[in-house]
């Protein structure tokens, strides 16, 4: 589910034109501060709008780097990434004196079979994002700044706004998949914890064909291969651990490369328009 959180921000932030690999950084962000979140209100809820909070104003931060100074995106996303490494670190130390990791917190509340309530969400969120992105306004336009900006602005649409809208957005689904993981699956932040996490959803929203369904099945996929090391120590199987670790990672190389099948991008994918 953290997956589904955060490839559906990074397939939104794509669909607008703007090739998003901070997911990394915003997800750990945003496990972060739902940590800080309920440490400090003892309310797992508000922790996760704490989450959703820093997880969009990181993305505002990348927006504006990529479309009002028009700076590289893969550049700017990567120091989103190394800036979230650096300070979630540094303020576990300065909050909590402590290395590694914080106190542990509330968890939040669970559903039938013990199921964490962002699961139902997460799921939901699949179709309401493809009837969003291809049957409303508001998505068609997105779309539009996503395959031909220039083409989007002559008309009247006012890319930068929407393509802003759909970064930030990015951001916030990002920071709810960092709470899933530190509040939801755990009770605590582990420096590090999204373990890359980030890049395997932009690698299931390439896999998925930019669509949500797609990327939906593509992040399922990729769960169950990081699930399998789980079963193999639990029935210690005669397989190396190592060799299981990678799998995920493989999957990804395979995924990014085209190697399964031609991904198609959005044609407008990395472009500026002529005056946003």
């Amino acid at each position: 589910m953290p997956l589904v959180f955060a490839g559906m921000g990074g397939l939104l932030s794509e669909r607008s034109g703007i090739i998003n690999i901070s997911l990394e950084g915003l997800m750990l962000f945003g496990a972060f501060a739902a940590v800080v979140g309920t440490y400090f209100t003892g309310q797992p809820l508000l922790g996760l709008l704490f989450a959703m909070v820093i997880g969009g104003l990181g993305a505002t931060v990348f927006a504006f780097w990529s479309i009002t100074l028009r700076a590289n995106q893969i550049v700017a996303g990567t120091a989103i990434v190394l800036l979230a490494l650096g300070v979630t670190a540094f303020l576990n130390q300065r909050i909590w004196g402590q290395a590694g990791g914080s106190p542990t917190v509330d968890r939040l509340p669970t559903i039938g079979a013990g199921l964490n309530m962002l699961v139902p969400v997460a799921i939901l969120l699949v179709p309401l994002a493809h009837y969003v992105l291809f049957m409303t306004k508001p998505g068609l336009r997105i779309l539009a700044c996503g395959e031909h900006p220039q083409a989007a602005e002559s008309v009247g649409i006012d890319v930068a706004r929407y393509r802003y809208a759909a970064v930030i957005m990015s951001g916030v689904l990002s920071g709810l998949g960092g709470a899933y993981l530190s509040i939801g699956d755990l009770s605590q932040f582990t420096t590090n914890m999204t373990a890359g996490r980030g890049f395997i959803a932009l690698a299931a929203v390439i896999f998925g064909n930019w669509t949500p369904f797609g990327m939906f099945g593509a992040a399922l996929l990729f769960g169950l291969a990081q699930a399998v090391r789980f079963q193999v120590q639990a029935f210690d199987l005669p397989i190396s651990q190592d060799l299981i670790i990678a799998l995920p990672y493989v999957l990804t190389l395979i995924a990014i490369t085209g190697l399964v099948r031609g991904p198609t991008p959005p044609a407008g994918l990395g472009r500026h328009a002529t005056t946003d």
